[in-house]
């Protein structure tokens, strides 16, 4: 940037460097920086105009580039590709790390290794029998050898363990990356090439390029603005502001990757890519994209050139704002050791202000942890407390046995030579405890989600949902209300003209065209022509006798199909009158709910044509066109006739009614002034109106009354008007006759939802949006108090949970606050589908049927899990803490746990987790927020089959021996052989697991546990591949296993009592549960009211509680508290040092403390660092770390 005013003369020379553009990368990222009209001298001194610019980068603002693979190729080496490259994925090693750090584990491997350091040491023969009773009895030599095999399995099974967890962990970190790729991939963008206008995916957008740029882009490419109607951008993401910044070619044409389009259209030719756009920038400030490549060399020396270049650009440029900024798609973490906190950058809405507890959320930048996570974490941690309560009585009960027994019956001294004997007695009691604790640790259930949720996502691919957030497709399982649009949800989205008043006459079906006064039918196509998007066109079809394609905005395009039904052309009027020739457009937007198009006659006079809602620009009309092609006057006693009598009709009928007009300004009064609205949207005079169907999607009325009857309310919220929208709410099965139910006007709903103060009042929503059904004429901000009004309700008995669907750029808000934010992935526009978790791929109201089935099925999948895993808990802790106490030995040695526990955790949750969903799930009603995981039912199911596993394991513990004729296995010294007798029992308990899996698999006390069982072969096969490993280890595990094996007998009575699970599940599922008042559940989410005060405080800047914080959080509040303090005033001193501009951060901090108080408030947090001159050393990465440091600080201070 140092060379800013010798660029002209550098051109030439640079020009050789890079080929044969006539501007360099450099020039073009300098040029960028600035900002309206410093921008434009910078134009206007280094290459005259935006057109020099365009020949300087050799393309057409017309016909763009040329699209030949060789230009394209050289561009991207030149001025690189149009994609930042992500940061690197966790390494397996990294994640086998992560998995080692288990505290369990960690315990385990300590035990297993003074286990094993102790099986070595032999004392001197002598001195054995001096140890008492429990040591002596070593019969053979090879039996003392083999000591250290328990160790050295324990130490394998960890391994086992730690691999089966780092690899679920890395498989499914893949598939995210996957997801985000096909995100990225799915995202389009319309540019010129070779005249042609094509859509290309974003990364493939190359410098040079003319894009077209409409309402609802997010701009993928740093640009300049070559032609512009009425553009407005909302640059929040990069600045801030939360006004929108109005661009035009004379004032500020600098447009920005990573905004927003928020109104009208144009063009631009694209002048920076990827990590050269002012998006990539900031994202190499904060050290994403950097990667350790080969060719160290070369990246340090590019890295010192960077330094340099960031040196002088931060010395030069006093006074630009360096914007830490809000990426769109990435989450960027700075690893701990650079930063000190994790930082997050996330597309900001505006409206929403960027939330608190969004820099404190890692990398799920949504509301809250989902429900169900929250339930489990706070229910694996009590587990997790009881196991170890239970762990440590069984380690002290046995230690005192010992001793007693030893010292005080036997009498014995202590010897020093029997020391190491006693400390490996020691050593087993306390492998014995960690195994009671990792058997009692459900560590298998943050993996069941895990996989339960990867394994519905991938499959809800196939049925038309991309899910971006893992946690919405759970939440959609307990969804309680819909909010749905209508054009393209629940109708086709293909809209024609079906009727028509037009010349006085009310046409039921469309005109022929020789019935139309010529020059009536010249005015209306012409003004149909010119004032739809040059976007929108229709296509011939695809394939041979379908439909023609319907591209761009659908309204539109049923008026051009209206034109062509007429017989007229409507592409050769606009081949004639380019989109250049246009003299003003004023586009659609929510507010003026029409569009215009300003026109220059060649006698110096305009003409504008205008349409819009026929209610609103009737209202806007003084004369209208009659039937022999003269305009008379229109009276609002004429209009009230018309409504009456045509619009009525038409929009009873569902159709929406459009009014097409037009208004000429004579030459001899002057230009008349453009920008003020009010005086040029008014006397029209009215061509015609016409009433466009589109026809509501056959497969609706079927998905709304599953719906219906899974207890899901369903909302229409449409901009249409009222008549239109009740009609197809009927036609759609959401209004049934004989129901009472509202259906009211975006207007009429604020003033009742209002007090006089004209604010919004919690009570006055709550007395309407029980019965409303829908809402029409609504603006976007209606359906976002709608979305929070039912939210933040608190009448029903569970709070609701809201899925809303959207395609606008301004239903943003409403997507973010909703629990479940659908967005069109066909209509959508880039805004929409970032705000949202699940992007239609269909755009079909069906496909959410489908995500609620799935998130029940989810919801499901977790309960059946945790069935089967505290059955298997609650007998294996009880078998080892009694087995331990009566016979000083756990029955179930480590490493048999250690294989019960992978049993049960891995592989059942892998087993369960993977059940397909029925339509049956979508005949209950939702289980709502706070409905226990673990209902009476289940409750009933565990501890049944835990009195049935109990029984059997004691009977065999205590009186097999005698059944089966064989020795005892109680009472055996230290490293005594493995007993046939504690085989059996290991082999029984583990059969009766295997059956009780497949009782698992239903949980609402179902007769037929069987019922789709071969639907599923992930369950048949693991429930197969476990009986044949544990056949392996009973019959060749041997030592390490402390297995002996078994007879054929044996094998079929263990398997035989374990089928006994199966009966007994029968006459467990034949006792009503509400008999058994003795039942309770488990598994509650948090109450609000459970929580104390000062800790509702310290979550205020949380949207939501997240409970296993909450639970692991008591003791390291004031801890908390201190650190922010601390960390507060480095930041405020650091601040100081670098010369950053202090005021941002208290401006930060007072919009923070403000955002607590408003909900939509426009709290602009201007996070711009101002550089001074005085920065020497400061490098970016630093101030950028004191920016976003601040940030977070002052949220827990202010």
């Amino acid at each position: 940037l140092g060379d800013g005013s010798s660029g002209v003369k550098n051109s030439m020379v640079e020009a050789n460097h890079d080929g044969e553009f006539g501007c360099t990368l450099k020039e073009l990222r300098s040029l960028m920086e600035l900002r309206g009209a410093e921008a434009l001298s910078k134009i206007g001194e280094s290459y005259g105009d935006i057109q020099g610019l365009c020949n300087r980068l050799k393309s057409s603002p017309v016909d763009g580039l040329s699209g030949q693979p060789t230009d394209i190729e050289k561009r991207k080496t030149v001025f690189g590709q149009n994609f930042i490259p992500p940061k690197k994925p966790k390494t397996f090693l990294q994640l086998v790390w992560e998995a080692l750090q288990d505290v369990t584990l960690i315990i385990l491997e300590v035990a297993a290794i003074v286990s094993l350091g102790l099986s070595f040491y032999k004392p001197p023969d002598a001195k054995r029998e001096n140890c008492g009773r429990a040591a002596g009895g070593v019969e053979d030599e090879n039996e003392a050898e083999a000591g250290w095999i328990e160790g050295a399995a324990i130490l394998l099974s960890v391994i086992c363990v730690v691999l089966v967890t780092a690899f679920n962990d890395w498989s499914k970190e893949k598939q995210f990356r996957g997801l985000q790729s096909r995100i990225e991939q799915e995202q389009k963008f319309t540019v010129v090439r070779g005249g042609q206008v094509i859509q290309i995916p974003v990364a493939e957008i190359v410098v040079g390029d003319i894009a077209q740029i409409k309402y609802g882009d997010l701009l993928p490419a740093d640009g300049v603005l070559i032609q512009g109607n009425d553009l407005k951008i909302d640059e929040s993401s990069l600045t801030g502001e939360s006004d929108h910044v109005k661009k035009t070619q004379e004032k500020d044409p600098m447009l920005l990757s990573g905004t927003h389009v928020m109104e009208g259209s144009g063009k631009m030719v694209v002048t920076a890519v990827g990590v050269n756009s002012q998006t990539g920038i900031i994202f190499t400030l904060l050290g994403g994209g950097e990667d350790d490549d080969d060719d160290e060399e070369e990246k340090k020396k590019e890295k010192e050139e960077k330094k340099k270049q960031r040196k002088s650009k931060l010395l030069t440029h006093t006074h630009t704002h360096t914007h830490t900024h809000r990426l769109t798609h990435t989450t960027i973490y700075n690893s701990k050791a650079q930063d000190g906190a994790a930082m997050e950058m996330q597309p900001l809405n505006s409206d929403e202000g960027a939330d608190a507890e969004e820099k404190k959320k890692a990398n799920l930048p949504k509301k809250e942890k989902s429900v169900l996570q929250g339930k489990l974490t706070k229910l694996a941690v009590q587990i997790g407390k009881a196991g170890l309560v239970m762990s440590a009585i069984t380690v002290i009960i046995l230690v005192v046995l010992f001793v007693v027994d030893t010292f005080w019956i036997q009498n014995l001294p202590w010897d020093k030579d029997c020391t190491p004997i006693y400390i490996q007695f020691f050593v087993k009691f306390f492998i014995i405890g960690v195994t009671v604790l990792v058997v009692a640790v459900p560590e298998g259930l943050p993996l069941a989600v895990t996989i339960s949720l990867a394994y519905s996502v991938k499959k809800m691919m196939k049925d038309n949902n991309l899910v971006r957030h893992l946690d919405a497709c759970e939440t959609m399982g307990n969804a309680t209300a819909i909010c749905s649009d209508k054009t393209g949800t629940l109708t086709m989205n293909r809209m024609t003209v079906v009727q028509a008043y037009l010349a006085e006459k009310h046409y039921k079906k469309v005109p022929e065209p020789e019935s139309i006064p010529p020059s009536i039918l010249d005015i209306l196509i012409l003004g149909i022509a010119v004032n739809c998007a040059y976007t929108t066109k229709i296509m011939p079809p695809e394939k041979e006798g379908g439909l023609p394609r319907q591209v761009g905005n659908k309204t539109e395009c049923a008026l051009l199909g209206f034109s062509s039904d007429l017989k007229r052309d409507y592409q050769a009027i606009r081949n004639e009158i380019p989109e250049e020739k246009l003299y003003k457009v004023y586009t659609f937007n929510s507010v003026r709910k029409s569009m215009s198009t300003v026109l220059k006659m060649a006698d110096g006079s305009y003409r504008m044509f205008s349409k819009g809602a026929s209610e609103i620009l009737l209202k806007k009309c003084y004369k209208i066109l009659t039937a022999n092609g003269e305009s008379k006057v229109f009276r609002p006693r004429d209009r009230d006739d018309m409504v009456k009598k045509v619009i009525e009709p038409m929009a009873s009928e569902g159709l929406r009614t459009i009014c097409l007009a037009y208004r000429d300004f004579p030459a001899s009064e002057g230009e008349p002034d453009w920008d003020n609205e009010n005086d040029i949207l008014t006397g029209l005079t009215c061509i015609c109106v016409v009433g466009i169907e589109d026809p509501v999607r056959p497969e609706v009325p079927d998905a709304i009354r599953k719906c219906q009857r899974a207890g899901i309310t369903v909302r229409m919220v449409t901009g249409d008007n009222i008549n239109t929208a009740r009609a197809i709410a009927t036609k759609c099965g959401i209004l049934q006759p004989g129901d009472d139910f509202l259906c009211l006007e975006g207007k009429e709903f604020n003033r009742r939802i209002r007090n006089e103060k004209g604010e919004i009042e919690q009570e006055r929503i709550d007395k309407i949006w029980p019965k409303l059904r829908v809402l029409a004429r609504s603006s976007p901000t209606d359906k976002h108090t709608l979305v929070k009004g039912i939210i933040d309700s608190t009448v029903a008995e569970q709070r609701q949970v809201v899925a809303v669907t959207g395609d606008g750029t301004n239903d943003g808000p409403a997507l973010k606050k909703a629990d479940v934010g659908f967005a069109m992935g066909i209509a959508g526009t880039d805004v929409a589908k970032e705000a949202s978790d699940i992007i239609l791929t269909d755009d079909n109201f069906s496909s959410i049927v489908k995500a609620v089935m799935w998130g029940r099925n989810v919801y499901d999948s977790i309960s059946k899990f945790l069935q089967f895993q505290l059955t298997v808990n609650v007998v294996a802790v009880i078998v080892a803490f009694t087995g331990a106490c009566i016979t000083q030995d756990s029955p179930l040695k480590a490493v048999q746990m250690l294989w019960v526990n992978l049993i049960m955790d891995t592989f059942a949750s892998l087993a369960l987790a993977t059940e397909p969903p029925t339509e049956a799930l979508l005949l209950r009603k939702p289980y709502g927020r706070n409905k226990p995981l673990i209902s009476r039912t289940m409750m009933k199911n565990i501890l049944g089959q835990g009195v049935y596993q109990l029984v059997i394991i004691f009977s065999l513990l205590f009186a097999g021996e005698k059944v089966f004729d064989i020795d005892s296995g109680r009472n055996a010294p230290l490293h005594a052989p493995p007993s046939e007798h504690y085989t059996i029992v290991f082999n029984t308990f583990v059969m009766m697991q295997l059956f009780n899996e497949i009782n698992a698999r239903k949980i609402h006390g179902e007769r037929n546990v069987f019922d789709g069982i071969f639907n599923n072969l992930i369950f048949c096969s693991i429930v197969f591949g476990t009986f044949i490993v544990q056949i392996v280890i009973v019959q060749f595990g041997g030592k390490p296993f402390s297995c002996v094996a078994l007879s054929i007998d044996q094998w079929l009575w263990c398997t035989f009592l374990g089928f006994g699970s199966l009966l007994w599940g029968q006459v467990i599922s034949s006792i009503p549960t509400s008999r058994l008042k003795f039942l309770k559940t488990a598994g509650h989410g948090t109450q609000k009211e459970e929580i104390p005060d000062e800790e509702l405080e310290e979550l205020e800047d949380m949207d939501e509680i997240d409970h296993a914080e909450r639970e692991l959080r008591r003791g390291q509040i004031l801890w908390f508290r201190g650190l922010n303090r601390i960390q507060t005033q480095m930041d405020v001193v650091s601040a100081f040092q670098s010369g950053t501009s202090f005021q941002g951060a208290l401006r930060r901090q007072a919009s923070n403390s403000s955002q607590q108080q408003h909900d939509v408030t426009n709290v602009s947090s201007p996070t711009h660092v101002a550089f001074s001159t005085t920065t020497t050393t400061a490098t970016a990465a630093n101030t950028a770390s004191a920016t976003v440091g601040c940030e977070c600080v002052f949220s827990s201070s202010a």
